[in-house]
């Protein structure tokens, strides 16, 4: 039968969720268990960071990082679950002189978690909730390692092409599987 983990790339499934299912507010282990479907489910990885917060944070910034932490860690108290965060980072301003922030960390995160499971036969399949063309070179390995991978992704916010090519199979989100995991 195998075992799979599951890889939620956060800021992706945070788009998706907002631009496609209503802001919706899921049950993250429920996502877990619907994702690995029949096979044993080895662990959820989730990747994201927390806001950024300037040196002297204001009121604003320090309340956001707060509820985003206590959001973390209620996600980190679930039965098989693993939070992994990148960090923030201010990388310049826009035309209008608007901060641009950027994560970092994450998606490498993401890929050595998805290459060590597979290069030490700890997994059979992996679902991948991501649409970023920089999972490609860890995909790739894994499917290498006789790993199956199993894309699933947003249809407003499409995976990249070569992401969606290199996937063993693929799932759109589905009303029906975000209505069922509802908080």
């Amino acid at each position: 039968m195998g075992r799979v983990a599951v890889f939620i790339d956060g800021a992706y499934l945070d788009y998706v969720l907002r631009d496609e299912f209503a802001k919706a507010r899921i049950d993250y282990g429920g996502l877990s268990e619907r994702l690995a479907g029949a096979v044993d489910l080895l662990r959820t990885y989730y990747y994201h960071c927390l806001p950024y917060q300037s040196p002297t944070p204001t009121v604003d910034e320090a309340q956001r990082f707060s509820q985003r932490q206590r959001f973390y860690d209620a996600l980190s108290r679930l039965p098989r679950y693993q939070v992994r965060l990148g960090k923030l980072e201010r990388i310049g301003t826009d035309a209008s002189g608007a901060p641009i922030f950027g994560q970092k960390r994450v998606d490498i995160l993401l890929g050595v978690d998805l290459v060590f499971l597979a290069a030490k036969g700890l997994i059979t399949h992996a679902v991948l909730v991501a649409g970023d063309s920089d999972f490609l070179p860890a995909v790739s390995c894994a499917k290498d390692q006789g790993v199956l991978v199993h894309l699933v992704h947003g249809t407003v916010h499409p995976p990249h092409r070569e992401l969606w090519d290199a996937a063993d199979e693929r799932t759109p989100l589905a009303q029906e599987l975000i209505a069922s995991i509802l908080r």
